[in-house]
Protein backbone atom coordinates (compact mmCIF):
# COMPACT_ATOMS: atom_id res chain seq x y z
CA UNK A 1 0.00 0.00 0.00
CA UNK A 2 2.83 2.38 0.88
CA UNK A 3 4.60 1.62 -2.37
CA UNK A 4 1.40 2.20 -4.35
CA UNK A 5 0.86 5.51 -2.58
CA UNK A 6 4.40 6.62 -3.31
CA UNK A 7 4.07 5.63 -6.94
CA UNK A 8 0.83 7.62 -7.21
CA UNK A 9 2.45 10.69 -5.66
CA UNK A 10 5.44 10.40 -7.99
CA UNK A 11 3.16 10.01 -11.03
CA UNK A 12 1.14 13.08 -10.02
CA UNK A 13 4.31 15.08 -9.48
CA UNK A 14 5.61 14.02 -12.90
CA UNK A 15 2.35 15.10 -14.57
CA UNK A 16 2.42 18.43 -12.78
CA UNK A 17 6.04 19.03 -13.78
CA UNK A 18 5.22 18.17 -17.42
CA UNK A 19 2.24 20.53 -17.39
CA UNK A 20 4.37 23.29 -15.87
CA UNK A 21 7.02 22.85 -18.57
CA UNK A 22 4.46 22.97 -21.37
CA UNK A 23 2.90 26.13 -19.99
CA UNK A 24 6.33 27.69 -19.52
CA UNK A 25 7.20 27.05 -23.17
CA UNK A 26 3.99 28.69 -24.37
CA UNK A 27 4.57 31.69 -22.09
CA UNK A 28 8.18 32.00 -23.26
CA UNK A 29 7.07 32.00 -26.89
CA UNK A 30 4.40 34.58 -26.07
CA UNK A 31 7.01 36.85 -24.52
CA UNK A 32 9.17 36.59 -27.64
CA UNK A 33 6.08 37.16 -29.78
CA UNK A 34 5.47 40.45 -27.97
CA UNK A 35 8.93 41.59 -29.08
CA UNK A 36 8.34 40.64 -32.72
CA UNK A 37 7.96 43.69 -34.96
CA UNK A 38 5.25 43.48 -37.59
CA UNK A 39 5.38 45.54 -40.75
CA UNK A 40 2.54 48.03 -40.59
CA UNK A 41 2.38 48.00 -36.80
CA UNK A 42 1.48 45.58 -34.07
CA UNK A 43 -0.61 42.63 -35.32
CA UNK A 44 -3.97 41.99 -33.66
CA UNK A 45 -2.96 38.40 -32.82
CA UNK A 46 -0.13 39.76 -30.65
CA UNK A 47 -2.77 40.87 -28.16
CA UNK A 48 -4.80 37.65 -28.18
CA UNK A 49 -3.27 35.50 -25.45
CA UNK A 50 -6.23 33.06 -25.15
CA UNK A 51 -6.03 31.99 -28.81
CA UNK A 52 -2.23 31.93 -28.81
CA UNK A 53 -2.27 29.80 -25.66
CA UNK A 54 -4.82 27.37 -27.09
CA UNK A 55 -3.04 26.94 -30.42
CA UNK A 56 0.49 26.56 -29.08
CA UNK A 57 -0.48 24.41 -26.11
CA UNK A 58 -2.35 22.09 -28.49
CA UNK A 59 0.88 21.52 -30.39
CA UNK A 60 3.24 21.09 -27.46
CA UNK A 61 0.92 18.63 -25.72
CA UNK A 62 1.66 16.18 -28.55
CA UNK A 63 5.42 16.35 -27.87
CA UNK A 64 7.36 13.91 -25.67
CA UNK A 65 9.08 15.34 -22.60
CA UNK A 66 12.62 15.21 -24.02
CA UNK A 67 11.57 17.25 -27.07
CA UNK A 68 9.82 19.81 -24.88
CA UNK A 69 12.90 20.17 -22.67
CA UNK A 70 15.15 20.58 -25.69
CA UNK A 71 12.99 23.29 -27.23
CA UNK A 72 12.73 25.08 -23.87
CA UNK A 73 16.53 25.13 -23.87
CA UNK A 74 16.48 26.55 -27.42
CA UNK A 75 14.32 29.44 -26.22
CA UNK A 76 16.60 30.07 -23.23
CA UNK A 77 19.69 29.97 -25.43
CA UNK A 78 18.09 32.40 -27.89
CA UNK A 79 17.50 34.85 -25.04
CA UNK A 80 21.15 34.60 -23.99
CA UNK A 81 22.30 35.23 -27.58
CA UNK A 82 19.92 38.13 -28.15
CA UNK A 83 17.91 36.17 -30.72
CA UNK A 84 14.14 35.90 -31.02
CA UNK A 85 13.01 32.53 -32.40
CA UNK A 86 9.48 33.76 -33.09
CA UNK A 87 10.79 36.69 -35.12
CA UNK A 88 13.08 34.31 -37.01
CA UNK A 89 10.21 31.90 -37.66
CA UNK A 90 8.05 34.57 -39.24
CA UNK A 91 11.05 35.93 -41.12
CA UNK A 92 11.76 32.52 -42.65
CA UNK A 93 8.15 32.25 -43.81
CA UNK A 94 8.67 35.36 -45.91
CA UNK A 95 10.98 33.39 -48.21
CA UNK A 96 7.67 32.28 -49.74
CA UNK A 97 5.22 35.08 -48.94
CA UNK A 98 7.54 38.06 -49.67
CA UNK A 99 10.65 36.63 -51.37
CA UNK A 100 12.26 39.88 -52.48
CA UNK A 101 11.97 41.44 -49.04
CA UNK A 102 13.23 38.21 -47.49
CA UNK A 103 16.36 38.19 -49.66
CA UNK A 104 17.15 41.84 -48.96
CA UNK A 105 16.26 42.37 -45.30
CA UNK A 106 15.98 39.00 -43.56
CA UNK A 107 18.13 36.26 -45.09
CA UNK A 108 21.48 38.02 -44.39
CA UNK A 109 20.67 38.31 -40.68
CA UNK A 110 19.43 34.83 -39.70
CA UNK A 111 21.37 31.54 -39.42
CA UNK A 112 21.93 29.87 -42.78
CA UNK A 113 20.73 26.27 -43.06
CA UNK A 114 22.87 23.65 -44.78
CA UNK A 115 21.57 21.57 -47.66
CA UNK A 116 21.56 18.52 -45.39
CA UNK A 117 19.54 20.37 -42.78
CA UNK A 118 17.03 21.58 -45.38
CA UNK A 119 16.63 18.05 -46.74
CA UNK A 120 15.91 16.70 -43.24
CA UNK A 121 13.30 19.39 -42.70
CA UNK A 122 11.67 18.77 -46.06
CA UNK A 123 11.25 15.07 -45.24
CA UNK A 124 9.42 16.03 -42.04
CA UNK A 125 7.31 18.59 -43.88
CA UNK A 126 6.25 16.08 -46.55
CA UNK A 127 5.00 13.71 -43.85
CA UNK A 128 3.16 16.41 -41.94
CA UNK A 129 1.51 17.84 -45.04
CA UNK A 130 0.31 14.32 -45.88
CA UNK A 131 -1.11 13.95 -42.38
CA UNK A 132 -2.81 17.34 -42.62
CA UNK A 133 -4.34 16.48 -46.00
CA UNK A 134 -5.62 13.17 -44.61
CA UNK A 135 -7.15 14.94 -41.63
CA UNK A 136 -8.85 17.53 -43.84
CA UNK A 137 -10.36 14.78 -45.99
CA UNK A 138 -11.98 13.19 -42.92
CA UNK A 139 -12.93 16.40 -41.08
CA UNK A 140 -13.58 18.90 -43.87
CA UNK A 141 -15.24 21.56 -41.71
CA UNK A 142 -12.43 21.56 -39.20
CA UNK A 143 -10.04 21.50 -42.14
CA UNK A 144 -11.58 24.66 -43.55
CA UNK A 145 -10.80 26.43 -40.27
CA UNK A 146 -7.11 25.57 -40.66
CA UNK A 147 -4.51 27.41 -42.69
CA UNK A 148 -4.38 26.68 -46.41
CA UNK A 149 -2.27 23.58 -46.83
CA UNK A 150 0.61 24.06 -49.26
CA UNK A 151 3.24 26.66 -50.07
CA UNK A 152 1.78 26.94 -53.57
CA UNK A 153 -1.27 28.54 -51.94
CA UNK A 154 0.71 31.24 -50.11
CA UNK A 155 -0.15 34.89 -50.62
CA UNK A 156 1.25 38.03 -48.96
CA UNK A 157 -1.82 37.89 -46.69
CA UNK A 158 -2.07 34.14 -46.06
CA UNK A 159 0.66 31.73 -44.98
CA UNK A 160 0.11 28.01 -45.52
CA UNK A 161 0.58 25.17 -43.06
CA UNK A 162 3.57 23.98 -45.09
CA UNK A 163 5.30 27.35 -45.07
CA UNK A 164 4.56 27.94 -41.38
CA UNK A 165 6.05 24.55 -40.51
CA UNK A 166 9.11 25.22 -42.65
CA UNK A 167 9.68 28.48 -40.83
CA UNK A 168 9.27 26.85 -37.44
CA UNK A 169 11.56 23.88 -38.10
CA UNK A 170 14.23 26.27 -39.29
CA UNK A 171 14.49 27.80 -35.82
CA UNK A 172 15.16 24.52 -33.98
CA UNK A 173 18.60 23.56 -32.77
CA UNK A 174 20.18 20.43 -34.23
CA UNK A 175 19.37 18.64 -30.97
CA UNK A 176 15.72 19.66 -31.08
CA UNK A 177 15.33 18.82 -34.76
CA UNK A 178 16.75 15.34 -34.14
CA UNK A 179 14.25 14.72 -31.35
CA UNK A 180 11.47 16.08 -33.55
CA UNK A 181 12.49 13.69 -36.34
CA UNK A 182 12.36 10.83 -33.86
CA UNK A 183 8.85 11.85 -32.80
CA UNK A 184 7.65 11.96 -36.41
CA UNK A 185 9.18 8.54 -37.10
CA UNK A 186 7.55 7.07 -34.00
CA UNK A 187 4.12 8.42 -34.91
CA UNK A 188 4.46 7.17 -38.47
CA UNK A 189 5.43 3.71 -37.21
CA UNK A 190 2.46 3.71 -34.81
CA UNK A 191 0.05 4.77 -37.56
CA UNK A 192 -0.97 7.95 -35.75
CA UNK A 193 -1.59 11.37 -37.29
CA UNK A 194 0.08 14.39 -35.67
CA UNK A 195 -2.41 16.85 -37.15
CA UNK A 196 -5.31 14.86 -35.73
CA UNK A 197 -3.67 14.74 -32.30
CA UNK A 198 -3.04 18.48 -32.36
CA UNK A 199 -6.55 19.45 -33.47
CA UNK A 200 -8.04 17.06 -30.91
CA UNK A 201 -6.17 18.98 -28.22
CA UNK A 202 -7.40 22.25 -29.72
CA UNK A 203 -11.08 21.32 -29.69
CA UNK A 204 -10.87 19.83 -26.20
CA UNK A 205 -9.30 23.03 -24.92
CA UNK A 206 -12.18 24.79 -26.66
CA UNK A 207 -14.73 22.81 -24.64
CA UNK A 208 -15.66 20.02 -27.07
CA UNK A 209 -15.59 16.36 -26.16
CA UNK A 210 -13.82 15.40 -29.36
CA UNK A 211 -13.39 15.90 -33.09
CA UNK A 212 -16.80 14.58 -34.13
CA UNK A 213 -18.64 16.99 -31.86
CA UNK A 214 -16.54 19.91 -33.04
CA UNK A 215 -17.02 18.96 -36.69
CA UNK A 216 -20.79 18.76 -36.20
CA UNK A 217 -20.89 22.18 -34.54
CA UNK A 218 -19.34 23.72 -37.65
CA UNK A 219 -22.14 22.40 -39.88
Amino acid sequence: MVNETNETIEANEAREAAADLTEAIVRHEWNQFQDTNNEGGRASCQGNWPVFHQMRLSQFLTWPADLQRSYAEDLDEADREGRNLITEKYGRMMASTAPEQYRETIEPYIPRLSEVRVARQEAIIAQQVAWAADFRSRYPRLGEAMRVLTTAEDTPQATSFETYLRGELGTYSERTLGLYEAMIAAKRAAGTNLTEETILNTVRLGGFSGLDEAEAQLA
